[in-house]
């Protein structure tokens, strides 16, 4: 509906939209994109990246908009080091799966697509890949995924609790006209106006949580710890043990393995379900390895060519139908 769009990511809010909309998201590493004007939920895992039709379109946004800000001073600085001499288009490479490595994590990603055509339309696609000449590495299997996977046992609940309430305040310190100045007053707001806010139907508990924090004290520095270790001996191990360029799964679903390290994926349109659900291939790599994961992303997108304009008349001629026999 858009020629192209950006998402704001902390934990699959670039790539699980894009998975389930069949269209290309980039989640680039934190840091690469600037942050500054964003409502932030956690600057240590917050990112900007773009949500297009095409891997090409995405680059050429990803390109628009990386690079150092004074406004997102650290953060910037830091994955400057990163954007390489010339931008990211030159890695538009229909050969760029030749002499890649990519391990392939199944368990539990496949598991809530069992049953269905994406599981032999995965199979495929590993298949391709090792057509375009990228070597698989199946059967992969993350170190402390449960505990990964379960944002209270990780530390990152804790850790975004706490980053929430001092990041919002600071955001909403530096607008000009409006009248609420901190997580305090959204609550207030909230219980003012429950009507318009949907209150009965969504609560307020996570901001009721964030609000009860007082800062980054030893308990959220414990848990930040524990979230950089489970991503140095998980997700870096993986990587790094097995030599991989890229790690594969399926769906959106491998999001908090790599949003808890500040890590880079891209999305790409993988094929349709029996029911007409999209459903998209996932490349995850280390920080910075934006270059390598687009050359994946991009051959693969040339070589399958999943993705197809969304169709309305199926909907449309329902509706009628369903309009008529009322």
């Amino acid at each position: 509906m858009v020629s192209v769009s950006l998402g704001t990511e902390t934990d699959g809010s670039i790539i699980c939209p894009a998975d389930h909309n069949s269209v290309v998201g980039i989640k680039p590493t934190v840091g690469l994109t600037s942050r500054a004007g964003v409502i932030p939920i956690s600057p240590r895992q917050d990112t900007v990246g773009p949500i297009c039709r095409t891997v090409t379109d995405a680059v050429y946004v990803l390109d628009a908009i990386v690079g150092f800000d004074p406004r997102d001073y650290e953060a910037t600085k830091a994955a400057s080091v990163f954007i390489p001499p010339g931008g990211y288009r030159q890695f538009l490479n229909e050969d760029g799966l030749k002499g890649k490595i990519l391990g392939v994590v199944r368990e539990p990603f496949l598991d809530s697509y069992n049953g269905t055509s994406a599981i032999p339309a995965f199979e495929h696609h590993l298949n391709v890949l090792r057509q375009k000449g990228a070597t698989i590495v199946d059967n992969l299997e993350i170190a402390n995924l449960d505990v990964i996977m379960d944002p209270s046992q990780s530390g990152e609940l804790i850790a975004l609790l706490a980053e929430f309430k001092i990041s919002i305040n600071d955001y909403l310190k530096e607008l000009s006209y409006s009248t609420v100045r901190s997580l305090a007053d959204i609550i207030a707001f909230n219980l003012n106006n429950p009507v318009i806010e949907n209150l009965e139907e969504y609560g307020q508990d996570e901001f009721l949580a964030s609000e009860n924090t007082s800062g980054i004290g030893e308990q959220e520095i414990e848990a930040i710890e524990m979230m950089a270790n489970l991503s140095k001996y998980g997700f870096e191990k993986l990587m790094k043990d097995n030599n991989l360029d890229a790690m594969v799964t399926i769906g959106s679903g491998a999001s908090t393995v790599l949003a808890i390290g500040g890590y880079p994926a891209i999305t790409v349109p993988a094929g349709y379900q029996s029911n007409g659900i999209p459903f998209g291939i996932s490349f995850g790599g280390l920080r910075g390895s934006e270059p390598k994961l687009i050359e994946i992303s991009y051959a693969f997108e040339q070589a399958t060519r999943e993705r197809r304009p969304p169709s309305f008349l199926d909907r449309e001629m329902s509706s009628a139908h369903h309009i008529m026999q009322t």
